[in-house]
């Protein structure tokens, strides 16, 4: 099994993504997996012109770009892949640019002009199946504990998995990443005890993808549950009363982090 995670994080493999990322690879190295990360902050990708010269009977298909960036190189390894992890933080409630102009050049490698209908029903054009339409997982991270702010990254994932034919394989969610990022500070797994189980979901994570390529259901729910140790938690976040004194809460367990 070739495991691909693309991650669109600015910080590339100094971020919060990469290391969920690495987690995830952990256990699937231990099931036998082949995983390799491209951070899009390290490569050189040149964002689509509109230009239509890809459709071009000269240039069918090949981007002018083609030769003078990473964008080609990366297909490649995409094509030779089994399972893809699209990975991003969430910015101003979105993927981020470099993932999104990563994705702008799938148009050079895509006949626009040629109407189909996808095999979930909607009305689309052609695209390369060998790229477009590999399964995914879609990892997205964010420190705010809103549900509404990673919301728009995982319905462009959706329509994505759906108009691409693409089989989405995982849905992961990862909030308060600031929190697992200043794990080792003292006391820091005592008061939040859920982030030794969510790190263990992500590893379990990782060798489901390996053995049958797609992580389960009860696993995500794991990976995803919040860490927050208050009962209720889920709804009580949701009353405007109380989220200031969650926010005061949040800096008296995390003093030198957050502040006013």
């Amino acid at each position: 099994m070739k495991i691909l995670a693309i991650n669109g994080s600015y910080r590339g493999e100094k971020g919060h993504t990469s290391a969920f990322l690495e987690l995830l690879f952990s256990g699937a190295r231990e099931a036998g997996a082949e995983c390799e990360e491209i951070a899009l902050s390290k490569v050189k990708i040149n964002r689509c012109l509109g230009c239509d010269t890809c459709h071009t009977p000269e240039h069918y298909l090949n981007c002018v770009y083609s030769d003078k960036d990473d964008v080609a190189i990366i297909f490649e390894k995409i094509a030779a892949a089994d399972v893809l992890i699209y990975a991003t933080p969430v910015y101003i409630f979105g993927i981020s640019s470099l993932l999104k102009s990563f994705l702008d050049r799938l148009y050079g490698i895509s006949d626009v002009y040629k109407m189909c209908v996808t095999h979930s029903g909607l009305m689309f054009h052609h695209v390369e199946q060998a790229v477009c339409s590999k399964p995914f997982v879609s990892l997205v991270c964010c420190d705010n504990m809103e549900d509404l702010t990673p919301q728009n990254v995982q319905d462009y994932f959706r329509n994505f998995s759906k108009f691409m034919d693409a089989q989405r394989v995982g849905v992961l969610t990862r909030n308060y990443v600031l929190f697992f990022e200043n794990a080792q500070r003292p006391g820091i797994n005592e008061k939040f005890p859920k982030m030794t189980d969510v790190t263990e979901a992500y590893k379990q994570a990782g060798r489901e993808l390996a053995v049958s390529g797609r992580i389960q259901r009860r696993t995500q729910k794991r990976a995803n549950q919040e860490i927050i140790p208050i009962p209720l938690f889920n709804l009580l976040k949701r009353v405007r009363k109380i989220k200031p004194i969650m926010i005061q809460k949040a800096k008296e367990m995390l003093p030198g982090i957050l502040h006013d």
